[in-house]
């Protein structure tokens, strides 16, 4: 079986995605090994664990961010995870997190990168951004992450257009529907051996 270990600190919509497909058989051989939150109530956290799934919160209290990911580390190599995925995930990693998995993290961003990506640009101000630039479309982009915020090498991106009415909220609604296409798919590729 090829693990999965998600990180996640908020909703965890994409996550619901990745676990609807795994029901339904489309991700075969894809197992959800661990969700793991810096937030106690996150929500990705009771989505997991109400569908039966191993949830693990670590406290970053009075935890320098080097202990953190040390702690990560540990959780991920105990449950013996094949890729780990960022899902919502508001914390940047250490560069000893990233070098004990190279090329085995993946984050989705919500927007075209490298447009509206880097250090700042999360959440709903990725959306505003766009709308402030006038852009005729946005989507999301699959990527490795590296050392840096937002620098890895693309994986794939899904393109959807920008329409006069649109507001950050609807603009948000429309790429979200394209990472639960996206994300269980580069999973599968994944899993597959297509992407090394």
């Amino acid at each position: 079986m090829f693990r999965i270990g998600v990180l996640a600190s908020t909703k965890g919509t994409d996550l619901q995605a990745i676990i609807d497909e795994m029901k339904v058989e489309k991700m075969p051989g894809v197992e959800l090994a661990v969700v793991v939150s810096n937030k106690k109530n996150a929500y990705a956290l009771e989505r997991a664990a109400s569908q039966g799934y191993k949830t693990v919160f670590i406290d970053p209290k009075d935890k320098t961010r080097e202990q953190y990911d040390e702690e990560l580390v540990k959780v991920m190599k105990e449950n013996k995870v094949d890729l780990v995925c960022l899902i919502g995930y508001m914390r940047i990693l250490t560069s000893a997190f990233v070098r004990e998995f190279p090329r085995k993290i993946i984050n989705v961003h919500p927007a075209l990168m490298p447009k509206f990506s880097g250090p700042g640009f999360f959440g709903a101000n990725v959306h505003e951004e766009v709308l402030k630039a006038g852009e005729k479309e946005t989507g999301c982009t699959i990527h490795f992450v590296d050392e840096g915020v937002d620098t890895g090498e693309i994986i794939l991106q899904k393109k959807v257009a920008v329409d006069p009415d649109d507001t950050p909220d609807t603009l948000k609604a429309k790429v979200q529907e394209l990472e639960k296409k996206a994300y269980p798919q580069v999973i599968l590729e994944f899993a597959e051996g297509k992407i090394k």
